[in-house]
């Protein structure tokens, strides 16, 4: 448009006779050039709504634009009302100050600016050029003459302050392109026109409208002056190249179409910049609402005016192009379009997180992750379940208060430096057994206090160091029988046990007979004694899951595998170097604890047999206390076989400690049901029953040891103290206890006949069904994901860990494996874990603020389910995470499943100890991570001080 000025500014002013001539010449050139280009694009240029709505706006604007000067002056009175200015509609991305664009080139952006202003005349004015050619020629004629020098003033006057107006309407445009350099796909382009074009458009021609109007309020005459010597220019440009474009279409009717197609692609540009910065604002939904309810208003505005001009001067409906009526209609849809989809987006965002509620607690529906098929959803906790459910926290009312400061529990993450722990335990460090600090402040050790948890007000944020010489460790079931001694580097238990067949020397290697004190010649032979001397004991039927105290290095359990029964084993750490240890290297469950002054971590009336053989427990002091904590875990008609010297020697000692044996046993009910010896071992066992009924404890004639009261909660054990009272059996059929779980292998997918239909479930079902639902997903998601997609190799993993067991699913749907699992039930959840004893497995209550009570290296896979998210409002991850590296052995695995927010920080610290994350997945805002330990240790120790 420069050129096209300077060529104009050239032209002499003519007399009004050859003016109008011209003029009356260029309105029937426009009006051919207008037929032709209609043949033309109807003909040849396919039809694209784009091109259609830019084309006719275009070329309309170039052969009306002369006509609209003529008629202000002859209607100017009627033009006022309808160009009256409206500044409140601006939008607010147009009003900006003045001072920005004056010190700018104008001479390209002024003229697109009065391309938009004369594009509004163009839609309005295009109609009536058929009827007013006389009328147009009369008033050209007399233009020149009625100019004089005060008018001319006024018309820079007027000048000015459109070159003002225009300036407020470029400067977007000037802004954009410093940023933007356009689009460098056409097709792209006219899709983005496609959308955006009406409401760019509109809001541009009511800009160039109100550019006009606010001249017009200044003077009705000035107004009518206005198409002075610039806009005859403007005018006389346009003549020439529509007498250009006239001749060069019948020449050739591309290069009109070459014309149109250049100004087309100067509006894309302009428009695809403002759909640039458009797309850059989404994000600030007030702003964005804001401007669509402008745009809304402006375009009702421009239709109004439309009709009003329609009215005013009296449209012609037959000369108004076809193209026009579609071109308008396509603006609208585009505009109506463009609304419709900020608001589906709005009313996604709005219902985003009800959604991922309802599709988690489908089964069929929702997030699946690799290989897990549709049914791998991650299950939700119920918010309105938690009525219905207590939590081991709320059962413990005289826990320890031991709460950790949340203040810094989103500390940030990056960059976490990590030690070695420098603590005299090394290698086998277990910091809450080996709180040194705490254990030099005990005021007592009488009831083993130093045997119990002390942990540390907040966990530790080192690494465990790897003994000298580790290896990865044997595999089952050979690790059964042998370990690597430089993994569990102690030989003293090989040299005070060894005749007992506990453990023995041999080369690199710890070898294990399978013996123990009272069964020296193996653990099988004594199992199967035991079987024969109670034939209701049913190894792997009736009686699937037991605990063992005082286990030693766990051969009893170990073995009892062969007779499908699942083994709690225990023992604390104490002189008996790394007896814990040595099972769980071997692959036996076991857990650090001691018979002292608390309860045991586990629910009331779970285990089918408690076993005692040489475990060196006073059960007869103190009225029988510990005894009385085996009667709390012991199910009603259980079996406790107590395999001891008092039971088959004459020694004095012994001799006293079998009567006060019997005395207090049959003060709680228990029936002596046999006394056998074994006498390849040279050994006897007593087997006693728990009553079945309250029938005896009602019949006593010494009330001693007391009924506890209804008040005390047998299922409360986290810091929860020894008391010398016992609890009641339960009478009602509808509680658990007054029956016999069903037979193994089927208690594991049955749910218990105590589970309530009208109780809830956890994950918002009637607990039985919530119970078959778990029991199904986890099958899904270990057979599709966990077995194929996630790269382990099963046969390395023998010790396994739920970091957070729910119904104990996920153990259940390792059944065929050859691996066991420590269902952990944490204390601020739901109380499920007599549910999972129910089930025929097993596992113990923790607070994961708090470090579990294994040794190092002891699990090979850890798997935590909605654990942390959880677990980080009420303490820190780093030390959680220096936990799992404990935990874990080198090569173990991890996986997790939790918000992908809270797998980000898992991840995140985990590569922080260098392991190696071998897979993270994120969908609907949950996800999952699948690592592996390494080698890794720090070089550095934390300061001893």
């Amino acid at each position: 448009m420069a050129p096209g000025k300077s060529r104009n500014s050239k032209r002499p002013s003519s007399s009004s006779t050859s003016y109008a001539s011209t003029v009356t010449t260029v309105v029937f050139i426009a009006l051919c050039v207008l037929g032709v280009w209609m043949l033309t694009s109807t003909s040849v240029v396919p039809p694209q709504p784009t091109t259609r709505t830019a084309t006719t706006t275009t070329t309309n604007h170039q052969t009306a634009s002369k006509e609209s000067q003529t008629i202000s002056k002859s209607n100017g009175k009627k033009d006022i009302s309808v160009f009256e200015d409206n500044p409140g509609d601006l939008p607010l991305d147009a009003i900006k100050s003045d001072d920005d664009a004056n010190d700018n080139s104008k001479s390209q952006q002024d003229q697109k600016s009065e391309l938009l202003t004369e594009i509004s005349k163009d839609l309005m004015i295009v109609e009536n050029v058929g009827d007013g050619i006389n009328d147009k020629q009369g008033t050209l004629q007399g233009l020149p003459g009625k100019e004089s020098a005060e008018e001319q003033e006024k018309q820079k006057e007027s000048e000015n302050q459109i070159s003002e107006e225009t300036s407020l309407i470029t400067q977007n445009q000037q802004a954009t392109e410093t940023g933007q350099k356009g689009a460098s796909d056409q097709s792209s382009e006219e899709r983005q026109q496609t959308s955006n074009e009406g409401s760019e458009e509109n809001q541009k021609v009511e800009e160039g409208i109100k550019t006009v109007s606010k001249n017009s309020e200044n003077s009705q005459e000035s107004e009518n002056q206005k198409p002075g010597d610039q806009d005859r220019y403007q005018l006389q440009d346009g003549v020439r190249k529509e007498n250009e474009n006239l001749q060069e279409s019948q020449n050739r009717i591309t290069s009109d179409d070459e014309q149109e197609q250049r100004l087309q692609q100067q509006l894309r540009e302009d428009q695809s910049r403002e759909n640039t910065r458009e797309t850059r604002n989404d994000e600030d939904k007030q702003q964005q609402q804001q401007h669509v309810e402008s745009n809304e208003e402006n375009s009702e505005q421009n239709k109004q005016e439309f009709q009003d001009v329609t009215r005013d001067g009296h449209q012609q409906p037959q000369l108004v192009p076809a193209e026009d009526q579609e071109s308008q209609l396509i603006i609208k849809d585009e505009r109506q379009e463009a609304q419709q989809q900020e608001e589906t987006r709005s009313n996604e965002e709005a219902k985003e997180e009800t959604n991922k509620e309802a599709k988690a607690t489908e089964s069929n529906s929702g997030e699946s992750f690799p290989g897990g098929g549709a049914n791998t959803v991650i299950p939700k906790e119920s918010k309105e379940s938690k009525k219905s459910w207590s939590t081991q926290a709320a059962q413990s009312e005289n826990e320890k208060e031991r709460r950790k400061d949340q203040s810094n529990a989103n500390d940030s993450i990056y960059g976490y430096t990590w030690q070695q722990c420098n603590v005299t335990a090394g290698a086998d460090y277990i910091p809450c057994l080996d709180n040194e600090k705490a254990l030099r402040h005990l005021r007592t050790t009488r009831h083993f206090e130093h045997r119990e948890r002390h942990c540390p007000e907040e966990g530790p944020t080192c690494l465990v160091p790897f003994p000298e010489g580790y290896k990865r460790p044997i595999e089952w079931p050979k690790s059964r029988d042998k370990i690597w001694y430089h993994n569990v580097p102690h030989a003293k238990l090989a040299e005070v046990k060894g005749h007992q067949n506990w453990v023995k020397m041999t080369g690199e290697f710890l070898t294990f007979p399978g013996g123990g004190t009272q069964f020296i010649h193996g653990a099988l032979h004594y199992i199967d004694f035991l079987q024969q001397s109670v034939a209701d004991i049913a190894w792997g039927k009736r009686t699937r899951v037991i605990l063992d105290v005082g286990c030693g290095v766990a051969s009893f359990g170990g073995f009892l595998f062969e007779r499908d029964v699942l083994t709690m084993s225990f023992a604390p750490k104490d002189e008996h170097e790394a007896q814990v240890q040595f099972a769980l290297e071997r692959g036996i469950p076991a857990i650090s604890a001691v018979m002292g002054s608390q309860r045991l971590p586990f629910p009331s009336r779970v285990f089918d047999i408690v076993h005692c053989a040489r475990c060196r427990v006073p059960w007869h002091a103190e009225g029988g206390m510990l005894l009385l904590e085996l009667n709390r875990i012991l199910r009603p008609g259980g079996y406790f076989v107590w395999s001891a010297t008092p039971v088959y020697q004459k020694l004095q000692e012994d001799v006293e400690i079998w009567k006060e044996m019997s005395s207090l046993t049959a003060s709680i009910c228990w029936e002596l049901v046999t006394i056998k010896k074994d006498k390849l071992n040279s050994v006897g066992a007593a087997i006693y029953r728990k009553p079945s009924s309250n029938d005896c404890y009602d019949q006593r004639k010494h009330k001693r040891p007391p009924m506890c009261k209804n008040e005390d909660d047998p299922n409360a054990a986290w810091y929860v103290p020894l008391q010398s009272c016992m609890h009641r059996v339960p009478v009602d059929e509808a509680e658990r206890g007054t029956q016999w779980p069903e037979a193994w292998p089927r208690r594991l997918q049955t749910p218990p006949y105590w589970l309530n239909s009208s109780q809830m479930g956890i994950y918002g079902k009637p607990a039985p069904q919530d119970f078959a639902a778990d029991h199904e997903h986890w099958k899904q998601v270990v057979s599709k994901s966990y077995m194929t997609s996630l790269g382990i190799s099963w046969s390395n993993v023998r010790n396994v860990m739920d970091m957070r067991a729910v119904y104990g699913g996920f153990a259940a749907a390792l059944k065929d494996l050859q691996v066991w699992v420590m269902n952990v039930v944490n204390i601020d959840s739901p109380d499920t874990l007599p549910i999972i004893y129910e089930r025929g497995l097993f596992g113990i209550y923790h607070d994961w603020c708090e470090s579990f009570s294994t040794y190092p290296r002891t699990y090979d896979l850890l798997h935590a389910d909605h654990l942390f998210s959880k677990l980080k409002k009420r303490c820190k991850l780093a030390p959680v995470m220096a936990e799992v590296d404990r935990i874990v052995r080198p090569g173990g695995k991890f996986i997790v499943r939790d918000e992908s927010s809270t797998i980000g920080e898992v991840e995140n610290l985990l590569k922080s100890m260098h392991w190696e994350v071998r897979l993270t997945f994120s969908k609907n805002q949950e996800g999952m991570l699948s690592a592996q330990k390494g080698n890794w240790r720090p070089e550095t120790y934390v300061d001893s001080s």
